[in-house]
């Protein structure tokens, strides 16, 4: 189905056509209609089938045809979207104004990491559109800088991933400065049992929209995983993208340190690298994947997060090099490639520490995904090692506090002797303590005081 027989008007058609495409993906023309007829939607689709566009196109259509009432010059804040990271506030912002080159409408993004006195400056010019991240938003809304009291739609981006990383609060907190009558949007990667439960508190009877099954891999990505030692990872990393001449890679680490570590040896093996996650400025956030996007590196090595939002249509490989403890991330790591209908590849170096994590995979997918041997690098088998048991999947602050106090084996084990505590006891300890402490003390001044030998030894 083409853009024209969706019901979009002419000027963002016009732009729609000045970026090559042509035809509609499922999830667009799924949701488009249903948009445009003001209900609210709870869809799901895989990665890279097009959600931003599924979203923000039938948006643009209904502001730019309907009419405010405004008794001021300066445009007012009409629509919301809400999004789990940086990057992929960035990308939607991109998307937005690629697509309303045509019509009158300002947008801004804000989020955390940068200064925010340039975003105040530009909110209170007015825009009609902001793409936010929870935390900046609510800084805004706390020092007033930003009034939603007239917003009529609000989007929530990649909402599974807010989920996971604990925004829900931020979420409601932010819900209550929003008008009830509204419409709104809630668009997932993946559809869990929890982003069903969300959707009951801020949907209004809204439309389902799921155009595959949750969970589900594109089959425009090739899959195959490598066994081997831990040791052994990095060497053939770099075996592979000189033999194979990879000029555009994503590699995944489970953490910032390993990021680093992994982009520095590259480095060092003449494969020009840089490394994105969560401790970078986003200064320097921008500029890796800038620089990614342009092919001046080869490699960009990311963490989950950080990942989120990088949207680059011809990526042909992304590769796991350490297998992510959330199977679901699994479906949006290698969903970065084999976008828009492309072909992709999915290498995964697998370990005896990972074994689990790649049987929980397969589990969540419905997959098996084969096996490939490397001579000289890779072994024929592994031996699996019990991974620690998770209490949550949701990785916050917050939640760690509350497992060390599920926790029921304390972090330091008890002596068989242990008394009650005996305040009396304690403090005639401490009074003691205090008395040798200034005794000592008195006969340090009075030896340093006796004149020093000069005698040499």
């Amino acid at each position: 189905m083409s853009f024209s027989q969706l019901g979009l008007s002419s000027n963002i058609l016009k732009a729609i056509k000045e970026q090559g495409y042509k035809e509609a993906t499922p999830i667009q023309k799924e949701s488009i209609p249903i948009i445009l007829e003001h209900n609210d939607v709870l869809a799901a689709a895989q990665t890279g089938t097009g959600k931003t566009a599924a979203f923000t196109l039938p948006l643009l259509e209904i502001m730019s045809k309907k009419v405010y009432k405004n008794d001021h010059k300066k445009p007012f804040l009409k629509a919301l979207i809400l999004t789990p990271t940086r990057e992929l506030a960035l990308q939607v912002s991109e998307n937005i104004q690629t697509y309303s080159k045509y019509l009158p409408l300002k947008t801004t993004v804000i989020f955390g990491g940068v200064g925010i006195n340039p975003q105040k400056a530009m909110l209170r010019k007015g825009v009609d559109i902001v793409i936010a991240t929870p935390g900046r938003l609510l800084d805004h809304i706390s020092q007033k800088t930003i009034d939603l009291s007239r917003v009529d739609f609000l989007v929530l981006d990649e909402a599974d991933r807010m989920l996971d990383m604990g925004f829900i609060h931020d979420i409601k907190k932010v819900m209550a400065h929003i008008p009830k009558h509204r419409q709104t949007l809630l668009f997932s990667a993946t559809f869990s049992n929890e982003i069903k439960k969300l959707s009951q508190s801020l949907l209004n009877n809204p439309k389902l929209i799921e155009v595959a099954r949750s969970n589900t891999l594109s089959e425009q990505v090739s899959q195959v995983v490598h066994y081997i030692k831990k040791e052994k990872k990095k060497n053939l990393l770099s075996f592979l993208i000189h033999t194979e001449d990879w000029h555009q890679v994503l590699v995944f680490t489970r953490t910032k340190h390993g990021a680093n570590r992994l982009s520095e040896f590259l480095n060092k093996n003449n494969i020009p690298s840089l490394a994105i996650h969560g401790n970078k400025s986003q200064g320097a956030r921008t500029t890796a994947l800038k620089d990614f996007k342009l092919k001046k590196i080869r490699v960009l090595v990311a963490t989950d997060i950080a990942a989120r939002g990088i949207d680059i249509e011809l990526l042909p490989h992304v590769v796991n090099y350490e297998l992510p403890n959330v199977p679901e991330d699994y479906v949006h790591r290698i969903g970065r490639t084999g976008r828009a209908g492309n072909i992709g590849e999915a290498l995964s170096l697998v370990c005896d520490e990972e074994v689990e994590y790649l049987e929980d995979i397969e589990k969540l997918t419905k997959t098996n995904i084969p096996v490939r041997e490397i001579e000289g690098f890779t072994v024929t088998s592994l031996k699996k090692i019990k991974k620690p048991a998770k209490n949550s999947n949701k990785r916050t602050k917050s939640n760690n506090r509350q497992n060390d106090k599920k926790n029921n084996s304390p972090r330091k084990p008890k002596s068989k002797n242990s008394e009650k505590f005996d305040f009396k006891k304690e403090v005639d300890k401490h009074m003691e303590e205090s008395r040798r402490k200034s005794a000592n003390k008195k006969r340090r001044v009075t030896s340093d005081s006796r004149p020093r030998s000069s005698k040499k030894y």
